[in-house]
């Protein structure tokens, strides 16, 4: 699981987005409904993550990156410009994860 999150992080970072990219998209959010969660990593817990811990991720995950931008080195104006950035990409990948909880009102 380590694995696909460190994927997810770099994914997020360097692919380009395009068909592909939403396609996995689309089997991320899968893996967090009823219709597919456990099922990739063989694992038995709970049946879904319900779609308020998914846009509550949000926060933690963006906030979190903010020391490992800095560590880098680089000024703070490209500090900023770089946690927006994340910020954006991981509000937008939330965004689409919802599609499955509501496919109807998509």
């Amino acid at each position: 699981m380590r694995a696909g999150f460190g994927r997810w992080i770099l994914g997020a970072c360097r692919r380009p987005r395009d068909r592909a990219w939403l396609d996995d998209q689309e089997e991320i959010a899968l893996r967090h409904t009823e219709a597919a969660k456990n099922r990739t990593y063989g694992v038995d817990s709970t049946p879904a993550v319900p779609p308020r811990y998914m846009i509550a991720f949000v926060y933690p995950i963006t906030a979190a990156v903010r020391p490992f931008l800095e560590a880098g080195g680089d000024d703070p104006a490209t500090v900023d410009a770089m946690h927006q950035a994340w910020f954006k990409a991981v509000t937008l990948q939330v965004a689409l994860w919802a599609r499955p909880y509501a496919p109807e009102a998509w």
